[in-house]
């Protein structure tokens, strides 16, 4: 049973009797039985585990997991402290730092940020190691739209940061009058450069600023 002792759990307990769930959940059996699969089984729902609905400031939209061994732990963008951090992130902390005027830090172990609320959310939770996007399609984006949906809902706003074409298409899931959208291209390497400059940080911290709401201290401690 998937307990998180916050305002998921109803939520979640909904999600897993409905038919799609019940699927997804097969194939997640075999998958975790007969293949490596990251993350581990106990950490597919660490994003929800630690940032609960009602504390959610900020939501930074991912696609899945890290492939590789010792990196994904239920969080997008973030990896394990012992981790090399990814180009990808690499890229996050480069405009993080040109925005803000943080410290590039040392790892890439995002947990401070979930702990303020920023809902580091992947629309796939799952995937084979060494094969990106092997479990798309399955039944997570179900899931993960659902989730978009309800933050949508809720009356007091929140930032959303949509980076790269797939994470932008979930703004149609979104109120764009209630919250606050932000796009870029995705941080990869292969979109040239072109993240930089965005200002996403300080952008999200103004809005929550303007709602009367703490601001998130994005600067990630050394280990």
């Amino acid at each position: 049973m998937v307990k998180f002792d916050n305002d998921w759990d109803d939520f979640v307990a909904n999600q897993r009797q409905q038919p799609y769930y019940l699927a997804l959940r097969q194939f997640l059996k075999q998958e975790y039985f007969t293949k490596t699969v990251y993350p581990p089984m106990d950490e597919i729902f660490s994003a929800l585990r630690h940032t609960s609905y009602a504390d959610t400031k900020v939501v930074i939209l991912g696609q899945d997991p890290y492939i590789n061994p010792g990196e994904a732990h239920g969080m997008a963008f973030s990896v394990r402290p012992a981790a090399k951090i990814p180009p990808s992130l690499r890229n996050i902390f480069i405009e993080l730092c040109n925005d803000l005027d943080c410290t590039m830090p040392n790892n890439g172990f995002l947990m401070p940020w979930a702990m303020q609320g920023v809902l580091l959310l992947n629309t796939v939770l799952t995937v084979e190691a060494g094969r990106s996007k092997s479990h798309a399609g399955k039944g997570w984006e179900q899931f993960t739209d659902s989730i978009i949906t309800r933050l949508s809902q809720r009356e007091l706003p929140m930032v959303f940061m949509l980076w790269g074409r797939h994470a932008q298409q979930k703004a149609a899931l979104i109120d764009t009058g209630r919250h606050r959208v932000l796009t870029a291209v995705h941080p990869s390497p292969l979109a040239g450069g072109r993240f930089f400059g965005c200002k996403h940080f300080s952008a999200a911290n103004a809005f929550l600023a303007a709602l009367g709401a703490p601001e998130i201290d994005w600067q990630i401690p050394n280990l």
